[in-house]
């Protein structure tokens, strides 16, 4: 593929509406898993319960442990109850959170919004050149409490059911506050899975990125190299880059866990030109024709 010249449309595909799921298969391993064999390029069908027989021992998974925030928010304007969305994308400091909002235009500097019935007040404290609004809230006791309390989960759009079981939308290992999405990847994981990869002597290991506007912004641009990834903060612990540089050396895989496991390590591994532990903010946007360090 010529990288200069690809175009947004060089990607459509057909995706039947009816062919996404609106509700969480049960269990969350019971997904369908698809295989391919990447020395002769076919194909095969199976179940994500099916994932440790496709790993060898010494493998190691990379995955993202960041936890989702109830970051969607509905209310209203203070003065003229009129609607309001908040979506929560970064923090910035103490109760003080970087989001988008609709309808934009009632989200003026020093503007106050109320959600839950007051269980959390905001004020527009500065307007961004990209439109989004930097909020000071006020609450009661821990604003994480509050914000669980009032806030939804911020479900991608082609989704339209209620989820009734927040917890559905949290991988079984997300320890780590931040995001405003799940990394979907590690979704089917299941607490007995873990159990058998490491019976099988494959290990498993934890970075934290956490997913932001990236995930909500659509490309725009026609070509493809002209769109800005929204830069998403990250960490990559000692221990991890222990043992993923352990793996490497006892000629065992590193298998990274979704594409925010796969950027994190990458945008490391840019940095550094190895493995090692590092905090900092990714930007990183792979395509056909970049190549992973």
């Amino acid at each position: 593929m010529d990288t200069e010249n690809m175009k947004k449309s060089d990607f459509y595909y057909e995706l039947p509406q009816e062919l996404i799921a609106q509700t969480p298969v049960e269990p969350r391993n019971a997904s369908r898993l698809m295989c391919i064999d990447r020395t002769n390029g076919s194909i095969s069908h199976c179940h994500f319960y099916n994932l440790c027989e496709k790993l060898r021992k010494g493998d190691l998974l990379v995955m993202n442990d960041s936890r989702v925030i109830p970051a969607r928010l509905y209310g209203e304007k203070i003065g003229n109850n009129t609607f309001i969305e908040f979506l929560l994308l970064e923090q910035k400091g103490d109760k003080l959170w970087e989001i988008i909002c609709r309808p934009g235009k009632k989200a003026k500097v020093g503007t106050k919004f109320s959600f839950g019935n007051g269980r959390l007040i905001a004020e527009v404290m500065e307007v961004k050149d990209d439109g989004n609004r930097i909020v000071k809230f006020e609450c009661e006791g821990n604003f994480f409490t509050a914000l669980e309390d009032v806030g939804q989960m911020p479900l991608p759009p082609y989704i339209t059911e209620k989820l009734e079981n927040k917890e559905r939308y949290q991988t079984v290992y997300s320890r780590e506050l931040g995001s405003a999405a799940a990394p979907t990847a590690g979704l089917h994981f299941t607490p007995e899975m873990f159990d058998e990869l490491h019976q099988k002597g494959i290990n498993t290991a934890f970075v934290t990125l956490h997913v932001g506007l990236g995930t909500f912004r659509p490309v725009k641009e026609e070509k493809v190299l002209d769109h800005k990834m929204h830069s998403e903060h990250y960490f990559l612990p000692k221990e991890t880059a222990d043992l993923i540089n352990q793996t490497k050396q006892n000629g065992g895989r590193v298998i990274a866990v979704g594409t925010t496991s796969c950027r994190t390590l990458e945008s490391v591994a840019t940095f550094y030109d190895k493995i090692e532990e590092h905090e900092g903010y990714t930007d990183i946007f792979i395509y056909p024709g970049y190549k992973i360090n």
